[in-house]
């Protein structure tokens, strides 16, 4: 769809941005000594350009979302009566379950791609065009599946992690998700619709973290804290299997080490 185009239209505004962005005349002493910790350690494997990342964090995160999505988000979900936003809600997430059947079909996921199926065709006539979640209320969760999942479960990395002024996280390998926009219907909406569309599931998702600002608020490093869990959570979604740990192997490695050192 195009919103995912907006999106990778972002991922490559952000390596412009970080020619003329990277440095700034002003930069306060909390960014300066963030700035050399992050110099003094390793790098995470995913996160390349983790020091414009965290002047892109502080900008999101300090001034973008506290003065303009945040309460929105809030005056959104506060003023929308509840069946119109519900509403909203459902008919936008409808219009994603074609394409997440067919990623659960490449990755090989019968039963929830049926389950996809179901959901479409169930809302689309008996809830109106899926305005209603009957096929929710039956029993079949919804459970979006983008291109990009597929490609992580057949072991496509998530390549570098980027944080986008004025929006937020993004890995590489979304910008696959292009890929989504051309099943039916997605590929019917034109750039209003789809940015309609971004927008209104976005302030849906900003409103619904709320309740996690607390344990983003004590974690001693919130940047690290949100990207790891992002990354995790692009691993879950790909239904990407941990690494197993033979615990023999790490405690023999830990007995080595210590009587080495």
């Amino acid at each position: 769809m195009l919103v995912t185009r907006f999106k990778g239209v972002l991922v490559i505004l952000i390596t412009l941005l970080a020619v003329g962005c990277s440095s700034t005349p002003e930069q306060t002493a909390q960014d300066a000594e963030i700035n050399q910790q992050v110099l003094g350690s390793e790098s995470h494997p995913n996160d390349p350009l983790e020091g414009f990342n965290r002047a892109m964090w502080s900008f999101n995160y300090d001034f973008v979302d506290p003065y303009l999505f945040r309460p929105v988000a809030l005056a959104y979900v506060g003023y929308t009566p509840t069946p119109l936003r519900k509403g909203i809600a459902n008919f936008l997430s409808n219009l994603d379950e074609p394409s997440s059947m067919i990623n659960d079909l490449i990755m090989g996921n019968g039963e929830e791609a049926v389950n996809h199926f179901n959901r479409f065709w169930i809302n689309s006539t008996f809830g109106i065009l899926g305005l209603f979640d009957i096929a929710g209320a039956a029993g079949i969760v919804e459970d979006d599946r983008a291109f990009s999942d597929a490609l992580g479960h057949y072991g496509v990395g998530n390549g570098p992690y980027f944080m986008v002024p004025a929006y937020g996280p993004v890995t590489t390998r979304e910008v696959t998700d292009l890929v989504d926009g051309m099943y039916s219907p997605l590929s019917y909406l034109n750039i209003w619709g789809s940015l309609g569309k971004w927008a209104l599931e976005g302030l849906e998702s900003r409103a619904a973290l709320v309740s996690q600002e607390p344990m983003l608020e004590a974690s001693p490093d919130p940047y690290a804290f949100t990207r790891d869990i992002y990354l995790q959570r692009r691993d879950y979604k790909a239904q990407v299997e941990p690494e197993e740990v033979n615990e023999e192997e790490e405690d023999y490695l830990d007995d080595y080490l210590d009587e080495e050192f």
